[in-house]
């Protein structure tokens, strides 16, 4: 699967959305990708994680567990695990960091690929990927989609099954052509604060 079959996907979900939205990272973007809409398919949902697990296969080999950071990662962890054949976990929040909780663990030196859903700044993947360092786990990195066009660092290599590059601005730096669109704030990142 290749990032026009990707973008598909979420075209075909309805889930590939133009205009002027806030980004759970707080910056603002003309392109939002509503991959709730494209994780509700099971089908579709299915396509997109067993072709982002062969590629980890293909890329780094075996791995022991899939760790996504909750809340948007949980799903296509899952999804990605079951097609690994590996423990599927998720690191949440407590005192503003995420950590393994729930009776999640890693063994020292387990193989772990942290699974997320989009990657744009790569921030949540670096809390996640030093929260499973800090549990022992040696990390490899994956995602559906890089909307960074491979330019967010999340601390390793980042394995995507699709990399687009799509503009994201400061509030105070926006084009004139954004700043004229109405915005819309389907992040999730500010719904907890």
């Amino acid at each position: 699967m290749n990032t026009e079959d990707v973008l598909n996907e979420f075209r075909d979900a309805g889930a590939l959305r133009e205009g002027h939205f806030v980004l759970s990272s707080g910056l603002h973007s003309p392109v939002f990708l509503q991959k709730n809409l494209v994780f509700m398919d099971g089908a579709r949902c299915e396509r997109l994680c067993k072709a982002l697990a062969e590629k980890i296969t293909a890329q780094v080999g075996e791995v022991d567990v899939a760790i996504s950071p909750a809340v948007g990662g949980i799903i296509p962890g899952y999804e990605t695990a079951k097609h690994l054949k590996v423990r599927s976990m998720y690191v949440e929040r407590e005192g503003g960091e995420f950590k393994l909780r729930r009776g999640f663990s890693v063994e020292p030196g387990e193989k772990v690929v942290m699974v997320e859903d989009i990657v744009t700044t790569g921030l949540s993947s670096r809390e996640c990927i030093a929260a499973i360092q800090a549990a022992g786990g040696a990390v490899a990195a994956a995602c559906i989609v890089d909307r960074s066009g491979g330019k967010a660092d999340v601390g390793v290599p980042l394995i995507a099954l699709a990399s687009m590059e799509v503009p994201a601005y400061p509030a105070d730096a926006l084009p004139p052509e954004l700043a004229a669109l109405p915005v819309e704030d389907p992040g999730s990142r500010r719904l907890s604060k």
